[in-house]
């Protein structure tokens, strides 16, 4: 029996939940970096996403840059915590994947095949987040 989620563990369910925590912090990451480029380039030049915009979600570019470009430095501050294995990232990182999801979805009428492979981005880390958070209760 372990002690605390920082003994080694040699069981099969150690490994999966150790490969998982990794490959979520790492996934974070990277989705992460997509959110800071979205972001930045919303802020940069909002005529690029509010060209032809017809939606029900009218929202200020410029501001949705900043919401977009906020969530990813966020994200990665969770996906170092995660992979340096901080007791808070777990939570943290599904709050964020979560957090990232919605705004994406709200970006769908814009650019929908980017923030679809967002989301699923976002699921992936919620799901390998799920998958060590249970391993390690």
């Amino acid at each position: 029996m372990k002690e605390s989620r920082f003994d080694i563990d040699y069981s099969s369910r150690g490994t999966v939940a150790d490969f998982t925590g990794t490959f979520a912090g790492v996934l974070l990451l990277i989705v992460s970096g997509f959110d800071i480029l979205q972001g930045a380039s919303a802020i940069a030049n909002d005529d690029l996403y509010a060209e032809g915009s017809e939606y029900l979600y009218k929202l200020n570019m410029t501001t949705w840059g900043w919401v977009h470009l906020t969530i990813g430095v966020l994200g990665v501050a969770v996906a170092i915590a995660i992979l340096r294995w901080a007791a808070w990232g777990q939570i943290c990182g599904i709050i964020i994947a979560s957090l990232s999801m919605l705004t994406n979805f709200a970006f769908i009428p814009l650019y929908p095949w980017w923030a679809i492979t967002i989301i699923a981005f976002n699921l992936l880390v919620i799901w390998a987040l799920s998958v060590q958070l249970r391993n390690y209760s």
